[in-house]
């Protein structure tokens, strides 16, 4: 029976240090590819290199062997010592590492749970497999699969939908304000980073002007030029307010630099239309009253944080569900993968008796040479019935175990038993056939 496994590290095993060491030089992963198929364990195989995680997936005639193998190719890949890598690399094979796929597609084991990059990533990685013919009927049923269970993940639970970092949040915010970003002006007070990171959000989500606003001129102009944006004085700040629907202000100054009777006076001349202020900076920019004045919204880094924190909480909630999903997939693949060893012992047992049977009918029959057609067809339908008859129960048994993981135990022990080795390998094809072939699901 091949060996499904998956030997990697990750953003959960090793420091960015280690993990950056395990990218590819220029020329891709073709090289690779092969390299890992040209190894004696190693039947096909896949690669998914992402900023945090380096995974290898195989299919390999031996457990020991092709963790081994795998585990060599890491440590040869970049010559990093194999001791110095031991550490950080976990390995999982069969029914484990069939749930890491599928939880790893479903952004189970993301670092940001819920993130949608990772299924296009894995994507991505079986494309280059398929292209290059490393990829098999086993791994191209694997990771079909795992599309269609991260598929049901998003479908039936809300893992992604709830946003978990404090520039994402500020867009969904702005979003139920507004309704529709594109027409509204984002005004940036200030330089920093997050302050920069959500408005490239906003400008993401369709926001259409954006107009920048900092002590230091260079600075703003910089911010401007990629936003494709205009600069403004810091001085002309109230002028400014005039003009913006939504103001994300992420200054250094120890003093309020938006103050309530500006915000008070600026919300009249706009005739009451909505505005919404992201206060990132601490200490804050914002005056807090602001928040009471009609049609104004104000959130500080505080109120962001609280709705990441519940949102966190909320896909936690969901995730739960999500790996009851993931079970059952689970489960529904092995039954499969576990029908690969009992259908073709089945094939080979039926094939075995049968020759049994035709060659002792045969004996029997050259010793009534005076035996008629109607007498020769009544032996050969007794000899039929008492061989289906034996063979009832112990195929009846074969095929519930692929309900289990008892299905390769008794196959195995159903070869040694009836020595099925000696009938000789299944053909080529119709392995394939078989290994194709949707069974118990």
């Amino acid at each position: 029976m091949m060996e499904i496994i998956v030997v990697g590290l990750s953003h959960k095993s090793a420091p960015v240090e280690i993990r950056e060491r395990m990218c590819f030089p220029d020329g891709g992963v073709e090289r690779p590819l092969r390299r890992i198929l040209s190894l004696p364990s190693i039947r096909e195989d896949l690669i998914l290199s992402t900023c945090n995680r380096f995974e290898v997936y195989v299919i390999a005639g031996d457990i020991d062997d092709g963790t081994r193998d795998i585990k060599d190719f890491f440590s040869s890949l970049h010559g990093i010592p194999r001791k110095e890598l031991e550490q950080f690399i976990y390995a999982h094979e069969g029914q484990d590492a069939v749930r890491h796929v599928f939880r790893v597609a479903s952004s189970l084991d993301s670092m940001v749970v819920g993130e949608p990059q990772i299924l296009g990533q894995i994507k991505d990685a079986f494309s280059e497999a398929s292209r290059h013919g490393v990829a098999g009927a086993i791994l191209s049923r694997l990771f079909n699969r795992a599309f269609r269970v991260a598929k049901r993940v998003r479908t039936e639970t809300s893992i992604g939908e709830r946003a978990i970092s404090i520039s994402f949040v500020a867009v969904e915010l702005a979003r139920k304000i507004f309704q529709n970003l594109e027409d509204k002006a984002v005004l940036l007070v200030g330089a920093g980073e997050m302050g920069e990171l959500a408005a490239r959000h906003l400008i993401a989500h369709g926001v259409s002007r954006v107009t920048v606003t900092n002590r230091r001129v260079e600075r703003a102009r910089e911010l401007a030029a990629m936003f494709g944006g205009d600069v403004l004085p810091f001085d002309r700040l109230p002028q400014a307010l005039g003009h913006a629907d939504i103001i994300i202000s992420s200054t250094a100054s120890r003093h309020h630099v938006i103050d309530y009777a500006t915000v008070n006076g600026v919300i009249k001349a706009r005739k009451n239309r909505s505005m919404f202020f992201i206060d990132i900076a601490v200490p804050r920019d914002v005056d807090p009253r602001v928040n009471s004045i009609e049609n104004v919204y104000l959130y500080d880094i505080d109120d962001l944080r609280d709705i990441a924190d519940a949102n966190v909480k909320e896909r936690e909630k969901e995730a739960h569900k999500a790996e009851a999903i993931v079970e059952g997939e689970v489960t529904k693949f092995c039954r499969w993968y576990s029908s690969l060893e009992t259908v073709p012992t089945i094939r080979l047992l039926r094939e075995k008796v049968e020759a049994i049977r035709r060659k002792e009918l045969n004996k029997a029959l050259s010793a009534l040479s005076g035996a008629s057609e109607k007498e020769r067809n009544v032996l050969n339908a007794m000899t039929s019935a008492i061989v289906n008859k034996i063979l009832h129960d112990p195929i009846t048994v074969l095929k519930r175990s692929d309900q289990d993981s008892s299905g390769t135990i008794l196959a195995d022990a159903v070869k040694e038993l009836f020595r099925l080795d000696d009938v000789g390998p299944v053909e080529k094809n119709d392995g394939q056939k078989t290994q194709n072939r949707d069974t118990g699901e």
